[in-house]
């Protein structure tokens, strides 16, 4: 099922997991959920991350976004561990090398699209015109150059997901997490909405890590893997 990748001797690492592993208390028992997980990503490579309901994947996710921290072993981004910054410097590397797609959207609803994608500019310190031009410039990318002034209230569904997708890509980040991004869409603008991500994954040689359970969408990927039992396998 595997596709061709990019090398990683050619290409250097952006994510790399080393012996994560993570559980939680449930009751009186301990439920481990990752079991010595590790993961190696690559600039420019697309990603899947296939399992059952409860098998860990939005946990996975989390830890690779530095949102969550593992009971053993690491997470590297562009080669500096995660948990060797202060929650100052993860919060910074997040917002500079990263960016979040979730099943749903969470668009401020009191403000615009455009205004939307500007934020996470905005709240890194980027001037008012420059965090304007770049959202503009990519919500034209994402097909949204005639909603910019619409609040989520007034998009469809699939728009509300491309202002998302455009959030999460405003930053120029290494690389994009999504949770089971087009799972609350119908088949035709999830379909629409994925064939997006991976043209601007092409485009923008940012690295795309999606967590998802159709298996059709996962097989565009270059890289897909199974999380079963904790344990993270290549398909």
């Amino acid at each position: 099922m595997n596709k061709s990748q990019p090398s990683s001797s050619a290409s250097s690492m952006v994510i790399e997991a080393r012996g994560v592993s993570r559980g939680f208390r449930q009751g009186s028992k301990r439920v481990e959920v990752l079991t010595d997980v590790n993961l190696k990503v690559p600039a420019g490579t697309s990603m899947a991350i296939v399992g059952a309901s409860g098998a860990g994947k939005s946990t996975l996710l989390q830890i690779l976004g530095g949102l969550d921290q593992p009971d053993q072993g690491d997470v590297l981004v562009d080669g500096k561990s995660l948990w060797q910054m202060s929650e100052r410097e993860r919060g910074d590397m997040r917002n500079s090398r990263m960016g979040f797609i979730y099943q749903f959207h969470h668009l401020l609803p009191e403000f615009t699209a455009m205004e939307n994608v500007a934020m996470p500019l905005l709240i890194r310190g980027e001037p008012s015109a420059v965090a304007v031009r770049r959202a503009t410039d990519i919500l034209e990318t994402v097909g949204l150059g005639q909603r910019l002034d619409h609040k989520p209230g007034e998009l469809s569904g699939g728009e509300r997901q491309r202002a998302a997708v455009a959030r999460a890509l405003v930053g120029k980040p290494a690389c994009v997490l999504g949770d089971e991004p087009t799972g609350n869409l119908d088949e035709r603008i999830a379909n629409q909405v994925f064939e997006l991500l991976l043209e601007l994954n092409t485009e923008l040689k940012t690295s795309l890590i999606l967590v998802t359970h159709d298996m059709r969408l996962a097989a565009k990927m270059n890289q897909q893997f199974e999380l079963h039992m904790g344990s993270l396998q290549p398909l």
